[in-house]
């Protein structure tokens, strides 16, 4: 005979007192099962039920801007394609502060966020160069389209992995936002400017392409800019700087933002051959100080 502690208790009153989800009696599973997720507080683990509002309605439109580009690169609209990036851009970078501002982190969010991530940092910008320029080379553009595309996700599921373990100052590879924007505002720009679709117009997008999808799995460093605390106070040149920074954006935004995502991406290599011949100019300088160091021994004994 059960006891009250073994009884079964009825479906629908949330979880159980040592924090456990009920098990619904058959024929009572609603049609769309409510998130539940294991969080620690107070030091021991409980099961939540539901989701953060707020930072998951921002990851849905950086979604829906992403969503948006597809459709419209497909039409043909590329301006409209590349302002919907951006938009997803800036909703991408929001919802993660939001998140850590209002202590609202979860797994959920986590993994949504990057699901997002991959429709609008990989597939969109792929699909518009693809529309654009990429399809006038058969198979070698849809090739180059989907080397950045799987680059994207393999970039989204390692950065995922060390989440937590590696220094946040730095990127790990080029961040699937910065390697969109060199696509799709390589596209917006040259578009902008009338230039015609040639066999050696395709090319260098296929390329420009390629080459950005592999820069976001080299194991190269790039700055984050996460280490920059926006609720402290900064001087006062910072917020001009700020100014001049949006009024140059202004003169011809494509080719602005192009240069910038150009100039972001080819810093990783340069700061990395900058460094491997500080660590070389080093090591040569300390192998030297101990030749001399050994000949001054060897002259004092004599």
């Amino acid at each position: 005979m059960m006891n009250e502690s073994e009884a079964v208790q009825p479906p629908g009153e949330g979880t159980t007192e040592n924090g456990n989800a009920e098990v619904p009696v058959e024929g009572t599973l609603p049609l769309i099962d409510d998130h539940e997720e294991l969080v620690s507080e107070g030091g021991r683990k409980v099961r939540r039920r539901g989701i953060y509002l707020l930072p998951n309605m921002l990851t849905t439109g950086a979604m829906f801007a992403g969503f948006y580009a597809v459709i419209a690169g497909m039409a043909g609209d590329f301006s409209s394609a590349c302002v919907a990036i951006i938009v997803a851009m800036f909703l991408d970078g929001l919802d993660g502060r939001v998140a850590r501002l209002t202590n609202t982190q979860s797994a959920f969010g986590a993994e949504y966020d990057s699901l997002s991530d991959m429709l609008a940092f990989g597939v969109a910008p792929g699909l518009i160069c693809f529309s654009w320029a990429l399809s006038e080379l058969g198979k070698i553009g849809w090739t180059a389209a989907f080397i950045y595309v799987a680059c994207a996700a393999l970039r989204l599921a390692r950065f995922n992995v060390q989440l937590g373990t590696s220094d946040k100052r730095y990127f790990v590879g080029l961040a699937s936002p910065a390697a969109a924007g060199v696509v799709v505002f390589m596209v917006w720009a040259l578009h902008e400017y009338g230039i015609e679709i040639t066999s050696a117009v395709a090319v260098l997008a296929a390329w420009v392409t390629a080459i950005t999808g592999l820069l976001m799995v080299v194991n190269i460093r790039y700055y984050s800019f996460k280490d920059i605390d926006f609720r402290n106070r900064v001087p006062f040149v910072v917020i001009l700087a700020i100014v001049l920074i949006m009024v140059i954006v202004s003169w011809h935004p494509p080719t602005v933002l192009f240069l910038i995502a150009i100039l972001y991406a080819v810093s990783g290599p340069v700061m990395a051959i900058y460094g491997r011949r500080k660590r070389k100019r080093a090591q040569m300088e300390s192998e030297m100080t101990a030749k001399e160091e050994d000949s001054t021994d060897n002259s004092k004994k004599l």
